[in-house]
């Protein structure tokens, strides 16, 4: 979320109800971890030490190129039945939860099958393969590779890269800049295991308005299964939007639950206890149920009604999340961001006045209702949340380059020429933000534009609010991918989502970030990009300028440092690896690592990143 305004902030409303200490989970800790790079002259230039390889194998030949600097070690490449081996033994630390050996891999042959692998390239550690390529991998140039090698923690085992030629047409496996990075706490850090359960949630949600679109009655339902193999004895439902109501007088209703016996309301009346009737085992399946009723508050707000326009983030009841952790049970925070959800898929059946337009998450489809009604119908899957709006807006409409409709809902007093520039703007930062990271998946975008809120703008699945303004927008839509593609607890961990999110603004824009760091200035000893929103609801007025302007520099530096093309290739892959998925600080920071050869240690320590 862009917040262009601080005065406002619910530090004080934590501070005085005394929930600040339900706010942070344990977490693993690294202090038993020293991280490592552990493979030695990974590059080649110190010549053939400590690797084992036959005579000519490492090698600064013409033949082939390196990835970088001016050796490499190239494997096989005769034509005839062969045999070559690099290996070196390796050790990596006690105590590190996450390992990752990365590696630059050129197969270049003269086989012309499409089919058969004749020739092969085996990667062992220790007796275990790791992974196998052959002549049907061959490409022009490097490609990088990574495997999880971190059930190897407090190991000393022999890293082995084995080519095998058969009796002609030759293959050649060419490697650099190997590198094995051990880094993160021990494994699990807490009792418990960390799998993210309730998984695979499916949301069934049919609500009716009032005549203004500002109050909504219906139905919810939600399946789910145990993904862990802890049982399942209940869940939690967050009512997000209950911290903007007076506890226990809530915008929020829920009654009738089927499926489980609620508790009384907690959390500031944003979480709710559901007990199950028996305990789920891991791959079982429950739905809960529930009668649902929303009020809109007054207020231009992510969760609010400026005039006759409604605004419903964060409206729908969605389950927490169980890991290693616990039940994640943080307290609503208006500084930022506190929610953290696994990818759902949603069906919302919305009934409304024909003379109200909705934009929501996912792709909507109108179909007539009663007299004078309309019926929404919007699906979404692999999605975190739901949000939609309500009034009588502007619309119009246009499709990106590469094929995203993109609609601009836009409240009176938006001119024709704004919300045409929003637009242009809209699809202009979905395909070059696609471009980086992968291709946009929801099918349609709905931005909705009101220059009366408060908070600059705001992120959803699909759907978003912002003002009337360049880079805020493209800021909103780059969370499709860092937040809503690639999840993060945004609570303890804000930094993944806004700072990546920042970063990707400025290269969307043109942004080099050059002099980034102009004026800056620690607070305390104790402020880091990486804090939660416990630390920054308590220092509020330094949350943007660390975790939005200190972060987004953070991740211009590491691109400085490892090469504009190995950062391109980290942040798309590291996007495609964790699609749909969850991030965390501790597998960035092993993903970047294993993405170059300089030894990153001092680069987290002085950019204040912890994890």
């Amino acid at each position: 979320m862009r917040r262009l305004l601080h005065a406002l902030t619910g530090a004080a409303l934590f501070a005085a109800t005394g929930l600040a200490a339900l706010a942070t989970p344990n977490v693993a800790s690294a202090a038993d971890c020293t991280p490592a790079q552990v493979v030695a002259n990974g590059g080649f230039e110190s010549g053939s030490s400590p690797w084992t390889a036959p005579s000519g194998a490492i090698t600064a030949d013409s033949g082939q190129s390196a990835h970088s600097g001016s050796s490499y070690a190239w494997l096989d490449g005769y034509g005839s039945t062969h045999t070559d081996t690099l290996s070196q033994s390796v050790t990596l630390p006690a105590g590190c939860g996450t390992a990752t050996l990365g590696f630059w891999l050129h197969v270049d042959t003269a086989e012309t099958t499409t089919s058969t692998a004749y020739d092969k390239l085996t990667v062992k550690l220790g007796s275990t393969t790791l992974a196998t390529y052959s002549n049907l991998d061959a490409q022009d140039g490097y490609a990088h590779k990574t495997v999880d090698v971190s059930a190897f923690a407090g190991q000393t085992v022999t890293l082995a890269f084995t080519g095998v030629e058969d009796s002609s047409l030759q293959t050649s496996f060419v490697l650099d800049d190997i590198t094995l990075d051990a880094s993160g706490g021990t494994t699990p850090p807490q009792p418990g295991d960390p799998t993210r359960t309730p998984a695979s949630p499916g949301y069934t949600v049919d609500l009716t308005s009032d005549a203004s679109g500002g109050s909504w009655t219906g139905h919810e339902s939600v399946s789910f299964t145990n993904a862990s193999p802890a049982p399942l004895n209940e869940v939690y439902l967050r009512l997000w939007d209950n911290a903007h109501g007076s506890c226990p007088s809530t915008p929020i209703t829920v009654t009738n639950v089927t499926g489980g016996t609620p508790a009384p309301l907690s959390v500031d009346c944003t979480a709710l206890k559901v007990t199950l009737p028996a305990p789920l085992a891991q791959g079982q399946s429950g739905t809960v149920g529930f009668d649902l009723g929303i009020t809109v508050p007054s207020g231009a707000d992510r969760f609010g009604h400026d005039g006759a326009y409604n605004f419903l983030g964060n409206a729908l009841p969605v389950l927490a999340i169980r890991d290693a952790a616990g039940w994640h049970l943080d307290p609503y925070t208006n500084n930022g961001e506190s929610f953290y959800s696994v990818a759902s898929d949603f069906t919302v059946t919305l009934d409304h006045p024909s003379g109200l337009l909705v934009p929501a998450t996912g792709t909507s489809v109108d179909t007539p209702g009663a007299a004078g009604r309309t019926v929404t119908k919007a699906t979404a899957s692999k999605v975190r949340d739901f949000a939609w709006g309500a009034g009588p807006f502007s619309r119009i409409s246009g499709t990106s380059a590469a094929g995203v409709k993109v609609n601009v809902y836009s409240v009176a007093g938006i001119s024709a020429a704004d919300a045409k520039s929003m637009l242009s703007t809209a699809t202009s930062a979905v395909d070059a933000h696609a471009q980086r990271f992968g291709a946009y998946p929801y099918g349609e975008l709905d931005a909705v534009i009101d220059n009366s809120f408060w908070f600059g703008g705001m992120e959803y699945p699909g759907f978003v609010l912002d003002l009337v303004s360049t880079t805020a927008l493209t800021h909103e839509i780059g969370h499709q991918w860092w937040y809503g593609i690639v999840g993060d607890d945004e609570y303890n961990g804000p930094w993944l989502d806004e700072a990546f999110t920042d970063y990707a603004t400025d290269l969307a824009l043109g942004k080099t970030g050059n002099g980034c760091w102009s004026g800056v200035s620690w607070a305390s000893p104790a402020e880091r990009i990486t804090n939660s929103m416990a630390y920054w609801d308590a220092n509020s007025s330094r949350y943007s300028t660390v975790v939005y302007g200190y972060g987004k520099c953070a991740l211009h530096d590491l691109r400085r440092t490892i090469g504009d093309g190995a950062m391109t290739t980290l942040l798309r892959g590291y996007a495609q690896s964790h699609w749909y998925g969850v991030s965390t600080t501790a597998e960035f920071k092993a993903a970047a690592q294993a993405a170059t050869t300089v030894d990153l240690t001092s680069f987290w320590s002085q950019h204040r990143i912890d994890g």
